[in-house]
Formats: C-alpha cells, structure tokens, sequence
C-alpha cells in the first residue's frame, strides 16, 4: 500500500529572505591572563555559526529497495529537510526516528502468571525467526533543536520517519533489517544512490548534499544510526547513539527470562510495533512479530540474532560517541557497555560519555556543544581536538564527572567475593579473603507482591523471601567500574522453572537507618545455564552453577559503607510474575561475586574532602583545560569559591578561576606558585564561573577538588 502523505508540504515556494545576526564568538585571551578565552553561556563557539539568510525546508519520500506491506512496490520513507537556500557542498545532520507523530494506544502482555510458561516447556528452543514541493524561510523551524543549532554551522539538517511510521509507506518491524535499509537509503539519496519524489511524485535529486553525513538520536532514534553504522554505508562518517539499543534480545531478554525495560512490564517487540505503526493494514507483520518473539522459552533465536548490532560491529566504519545513563532502566547499561567493547575490539574511532541520569542526554552545558565537535571532526574533516580528549568521560551519583583513557577505567582489577554464613537462614557475608561456604540457605519467591526495593531492606535480619550477603564497612572509598559477575550454586526445589535475580546493593553502616541502594542487577534463567539460546531441564532439588552479569556501572561504596549481594527470585519490574511460592536454595560454598574495582580514597592527598572533583591530564607547556568539564558552573548566591590543584610531580602547573562578564572570560583569582600544587579561596557574586588549569611547565595528570558557595 502507497500511503497517502498525510501532512504534504505547500506547493507553492514562498521567499523570505530576511537578513539575520551572526551568532558571536570572542576573542582569545593570552596565555599570560590564563586559558584562551572561549565563549560563554549564551553564545556560539568556534567559526562557522553565521545563520543562513534564508532556509529552504521541503518534504520529499525516499524510495527504499524493501516491501514490507507487500504491496508489489518499493516502501518510501518521508523525510523533511532544512538547508541553507543556495548553498551546495553541505554534509548532513540526519535523525530518524518511529515517534514523529507519538504512538497509538497498545496492549501490553500481561506479566502477572500463574506459573512461568517455560515451565510446561524445559527443554524447549526458541521460536527461528526469519534471517533474515519546498519552501523558503526566514529562519529553520523544523523540530526540535537541530535544525536551529546546526544550519549555522554549515550543515544541512534531515528528519526521517521510519519505515511503517508517521508519512512513510510499509510496517514497522522491531529493528529488523529492513528498518536498517530504510534508514540506510536516506544517506543513499544524500549520496546520489537511490531515488527521491516529492509529492505530486516529481524526482529530486540531492544536488546541495555532499554525501557526508552524521546521525544521531535518543532511544529508538539512536538505535537507527547504530542500525545503520553496521551496514557500512557510504557517506555515514559518524553517529551519536544516545540511550541507544545494540541487541533487541537485550532490551526484552536476559538470559532466557523475559525481562521488560524499565517502567513499561509487558511491552515486547509486537508491543513497539503496535504503538509506533503509521498505515493500516499491517496486522499480519505484527502477528508475525508475536510468534516469533517467543515469550514462552525466552530463547534467543534467529528473531533476536537479525537484530543485535553487536555481531555486526566489523563492519562499521561511522566514528561512534556513545552517550547513556547510569540510571537508566529502560535502555539498560549493557546495551552501551557491548556496543563500546565491540567497537573496541574493531578499532571503530570512539568517544563516551556515562552520564548519572536517565533515559536521555546528559544535563551537560557543553552537550550540543560536543557533539558539533564530533560531527565537525568526523563529518567535515576538521581537526577539531576533539580525538585528542581523554575516551571517556563519567559522571558519578554525586555529580562529579571524570575522564578516564577508556571505560571500564583501565585501573579496575576484578575483586571476587565469596560468600559466607554459619546459619541455614541469617544474612551472609561477602569477603576477599574467606574461602567461603556454610549451611544450605533457602527462600522463597514473593516478588509478584514484594519489589526490589523492598526485598534489599533490613539485611540484619532473615527474610524467607531473600537472602543477603555483605561485606565488613569498607576501610577506603571503592570504585565499581565495569560488569559485575556473579555465580551461585543454586536450585528450585519444587518447580521445573524459576526467575532467579542479583541485586548489587550499597548498604550503609551497621544500624544506620538510610536506605540501602540497589547499585545494579542482573538476570537469569536457570534453564539457561549454559547459554541465552537453549533451555535444558532442570531437576527440582538440583544444585547448579549458574552464572550471569549484572548490568554495568560506575559507582563508588565509599569509606564505612558496605558492599550487599541480594538473592531473590521475581523482579516485579522486570520479569514475570509467577504465583508466589516457587522454593529456591543457594549453596555459598563455591559462589561468589566478581567486582571490577579502583581502590581509591578521595579523603588521601592535598586536595581531599572537596565537594566536587574532576580530573584531567596537559601534555605539556601552554595547555590547559578548563573544569568543570571544558564548561562552567553557576553561583546563583554570593559567597566563597575554594579551589585545590593537585599537580603531577616535577611539573608547574597553574589555577585561575574566571568569572563571565557577558562579553568574555575575566580572571577573579588566581595561583601561580613554582611547582604543582595551587589553591584558591575568592569571595565573589551570583554569576558564572569556570576554573583553568595551566601547564606553564611539565605534562601530566591532575585533580581538581573544589567547592560551590
């Protein structure tokens, strides 16, 4: 079926050609008053930012070289683009996305069961799925804030929508190869490769575009690029995947369970499809969805191999900056953490940030920013520093952030924990140096009733649906940095099927009243044991060794706190929810909990017990950064911003801590003794403030603590 534009765009081209401001940049300082001066809140950096006199904004339909509705022709894609009118030669900013007109109403699956559905199938594999006219305006007004931030940087900007979304032709299907190809013939078209219409069906051809092109996007609109980075097309120089999927069997899979993303129980690959579908008559391609997603053996199977990007990573020749949040549960932390150690692996040019929030970007100033950069340095050709940056920047819970050469921090070294009790029922311990073992433990599943949250509360006492396991209160600050592991000698006792769930938990001191916090979790079906892609039987009262990862994190147990493993069955928000009772034991002898950890103690050198701290490294004479991360911070009050700057040894490094004028950067206060160390105290205004460390000697790393009044 040919869908019928649904918001064609006016056919008739309207000039207005309204001469508009330049978007300012300042000055350098010299190097003698500190860093150069760069621009400040408000403002544009860098050349290149004059906004078009003009815009010309047109719809246009991609032909595509798939036919999912099975119409005997060819699926189009809508786009709408906006460029600078006259202009030729323009690289491309382009998003693709599911969600441009929202989503329908849809059913989600019910989670709540009377006992688990692979149950009544032990031995059962998973389902095999198939392998397989323009106008012209004063000013950009497309969606969003592309088009605003990007045309005056020289690019031309493109809005797509997904195959079986909004104006295109064709069904959705769940991240499949035929949504890649969908998304790939865009860039095709932007290259002189495949054929656009507009809507009286007229032929256009891309002649502005030089064929270069950068892709970026949230959730499922920065799945697309990693879609269609694995195809190797040309012309897709670099994507910015942000809170991105790399395999679809992770995002509604783990480990042969069924486990939903965070806040939507009961969504699965049909589900998606159901919300985000444009055009009628796509009900057999979402039956087909449902059969062959398998919500019975939660096996991996050829549906789930056609859409994991991460096997495909050979082939991707796009630069990658990968940006995610710590705490977001919806697109969990492994998606990430696969995807950036594929791409490792494949010597992709990379960069990341790991952000304390959600299911979005990171609340960065310099995030828009950052990404111009990537696009400039990938996209363009320009040399813009940004490869020369450490690889990785994190932000942890207290809102520091860090950069680190690579993530995992490269000084992680895997710390086991083996667990340990004397009694068949207490709370257990977790330690480095016990051999570990014990009595038989034993619990039973409520967590159709009982979340998480509150399984992990009171771990000095017994609880028959739990089981929980601590370490001593630390002795120094602990970092997680990576993939946590854990192995147990476990079994059901009186079921052929159970969930079986991890919990990472950061306790606090014994007695204290705070609430524990459930760091990360992990997932597994025990009658996936020995691999996602089969079930094999389980014997009721059998002891098995059963391991599986948790989800990635960076996170520190600081000093007094203690390290918790929590043992439960269902995960109420997650997986599916049996009727209580399933009986399960743990043997601690031979289990145990891998950590990969960087022993630190902030409260140790001359800058511990700051309120923030970043980190950096100059590489010699006259360089220098600025902190908080290459941005600034706001004091919305008066009083003291306290510095401290712990230098490298044999270098001479210097602090300055600046204030924005509204014009340009002025230095309020600064240190510039002979050797590595400076520190700063000034009484200053409400106003925006950044802090400058200088090499005026010497390379190496430092540590910035400071404090906000």
């Amino acid at each position: 079926m040919r869908s019928t534009p649904r918001r064609a765009a006016a056919a008739t081209a309207l000039t207005l050609a309204v001469a508009l401001p330049l978007l300012a940049g300042t000055t350098p300082a010299t190097a003698a008053a500190g860093p150069a001066t760069t621009a400040g809140p408000g403002t544009s950096a860098g050349p290149g930012t004059a906004r078009p006199a003009a815009v010309v904004e047109e719809r246009l339909y991609v032909e595509t070289d798939v036919d999912t509705d099975h119409d005997g022709r060819p699926d189009r894609v809508a786009i709408d683009i906006a460029r600078p009118a006259g202009a030729t030669g323009l690289p491309v900013v382009f998003e693709h996305t599911p969600y441009r007109y929202g989503t329908n109403p849809a059913d989600f699956h019910d989670v709540d069961v009377e006992r688990l559905p692979q149950e009544g199938h032990p031995g059962a594999q998973g389902a095999e799925g198939a392998d397989g006219p323009s106008v012209t305006k004063a000013a950009p007004d497309l969606p969003g804030w592309y088009d605003d931030y990007f045309l005056p940087r020289g690019y031309a900007v493109v809005l797509g929508q997904s195959l079986g979304t909004g104006d295109s032709d064709g069904c959705p299907t769940s991240g499949d190869g035929n949504e890649t190809r969908g998304t790939t013939a865009v860039i095709d078209w932007l290259g002189g490769r495949a054929d656009a219409y507009d809507a009286s069906g007229r032929r256009v051809e891309a002649t502005w575009s030089n064929g270069r092109v950068g892709m970026l996007g949230v959730s499922y609109n920065g799945t697309l690029p990693n879609m269609a980075a694995t195809t190797g097309v040309e012309g897709l120089e670099a994507i910015v995947p942000i809170a991105a999927i790399s395999s679809w069997y992770d995002y509604y899979r783990a480990n042969g369970l069924v486990v939903a993303p965070g806040g939507y129980q009961g969504e699965d690959a049909d589900v998606l499809a159901e919300a985000v579908v444009g055009n009628p008559g796509c009900e057999d391609e979402i039956a087909a969805l449902t059969a062959a997603q398998d919500r019975v053996t939660g096996d991996h199977s050829a549906f789930w191999r056609e859409r994991d990007y991460v096997r495909k990573a050979d082939d991707v020749t796009a630069a990658v900056f990968v940006m995610h949040g710590q705490a977001d549960w919806n697109v969990k932390g492994g998606q990430y953490a696969q995807w950036w150690e594929a791409l490792r692996a494949h010597d992709v040019p990379r960069k990341i940030w790991l952000h304390n929030g959600g299911h979005g970007p990171a609340d960065r100033a310099d995030h828009r920013e950052t990404i111009a950069r990537w696009f400039d340095e990938h996209v363009k050709g320009l040399d813009t520093g940004i490869m020369d940056e450490p690889t990785a920047d994190v932000q942890l819970a207290d809102g520091s952030w860090h950069r680190y050469p690579d993530w995992p921090d490269p000084a992680a070294r895997d710390t086991v924990l083996r667990l340990t009790t004397d009694s068949a029922t207490a709370p257990g311990t977790l330690s480095a140096d016990a051999a570990g073992g014990g009595p038989r433990q034993g619990f039973t599943d409520a967590g159709r009733t009982r979340d998480a949250a509150a399984l992990a509360t009171a771990p000095d006492r017994a609880d028959t649906n739990r089981l929980v396991y601590r370490t001593a209160p630390l002795e120094a600050d602990a970092r997680l940095s990576g993939v946590p592991d854990v192995t147990l000698q476990a079994g059901v006792d009186n079921r052929d099927a159970a969930n079986l769930t991890a919990l990472l938990v950061d306790y606090g001191p014994e007695g204290a009243d705070d609430a524990p916090v459930v760091v990360t979790r992990g997932w597994l079906d025990p009658q996936n044991r020995n691999g996602p892609d089969r079930s094999e039987p389980l014997r009721q009262g059998g002891t098995y060794a059963l391991t599986f990862a948790m989800q990635p994190k960076d996170h520190v147990f600081r000093a007094g706190r203690r390290i918790g493993l929590v043992v439960i069955s269902t995960d109420h928000h997650y997986t599916l929810r049996p009727r209580p009772g399933t009986a399960l034991h743990l043997e601690p002898g031979g289990s145990s909990l891998t950590l990969p950890l960087v022993a630190t103690d902030p409260g140790e050198g001359p800058c511990g017990g700051y309120e923030s701290t970043r980190t950096g490294s100059l590489t010699g004479r006259g360089d220098a950064d600025h902190q908080p991360d290459g941005s600034y911070y706001y004091s919305s009050g008066s009083g003291t911003h306290r510095a401290c700057l712990d230098g490298p040894d044999g270098a001479d490094f210097d602090l300055y801590l600046q204030k924005w004028s509204g014009s340009s950067w002025s230095t309020v206060d600064r240190s510039t003794s002979s050797g590595p160390d400076e520190s700063v105290s000034y009484s200053g205004t409400s106003g925006y403030y950044r802090y400058q460390v200088y090499a005026y000697s010497g390379s190496g790393s430092y540590t910035l603590g400071y404090d906000t009044p």
